[in-house]
């Protein structure tokens, strides 16, 4: 079993939360596989919500970003409620953070910049699946693939028109770190008037 005898105490924590946010992700960097994966919480208008992973490529002050498929269901959620949470869970390190705020498209340019940066295959995958949507069998998005792939071949994929970035611009943080004898470390960062942050230890 992992050693979670690190505190997470207010002397200890930064004031500001996307630099307490950073250090962690260093930490998490070292010890996890994944660790920018995440959970992103959606509802649709009428308040139900869903849940899926989703990989946050850019996280600091501008928001936290993840990429999909703007027909997908979690996209077709966030128009129809632009607000969403985030949860990291680093169980190597015996932390969570989560975040809470709204969400809007991040540009055109920015979604061109990672389509580009992503591996071919990977292209050819976001140009193939009608995301969230029902299918046939996967034949068929195999078969989808490969004839886009010789179409294009030695040629710049095209931009999925239908696929781009999100971000959360958070309103409101909370560290986690576990603590063996249960009572846990919580520290939410929430927006003062101001327009700083107030940090309030939670109880666990």
């Amino acid at each position: 079993m992992a050693d979670f005898a690190q505190p997470l105490l207010e002397q200890d924590a930064d004031s500001d939360p996307f630099r307490q946010f950073e250090a962690w992700f260093e930490h998490a960097h070292a010890a996890v596989r994944a660790p920018e994966a995440a959970a992103v919480a959606t509802a649709d208008a009428a308040g139900r919500p869903s849940v899926r992973m989703v990989l946050v490529k850019q996280a600091g002050p501008a928001g936290f970003v993840f990429f999909t498929n703007y027909e997908s269901r979690k996209a077709q959620e966030l128009a129809a409620n632009p607000r969403a949470a985030l949860l990291f869970h680093w169980d190597e390190l015996g932390r969570q953070v989560r975040l809470e705020g709204p969400i809007e498209r991040v540009s055109a340019q920015d979604t061109e910049s990672y389509v580009r940066s992503r591996p071919r295959a990977s292209q050819l995958s976001a140009l193939a699946s009608p995301q969230s949507r029902a299918i046939d069998s996967r034949e068929t998005l195999e078969r989808s693939v490969a004839e886009l792939a010789a179409r294009y071949e030695g040629q710049e994929l095209p931009l999925p028109g239908w696929w781009g970035g999100f971000r959360l611009i958070p309103e409101a943080f909370e560290f986690w770190q576990n603590r063996d004898d249960r009572l846990h470390d919580r520290l939410r960062y929430t927006r003062d008037a101001g327009g700083g942050w107030r940090r309030d230890r939670l109880a666990p």
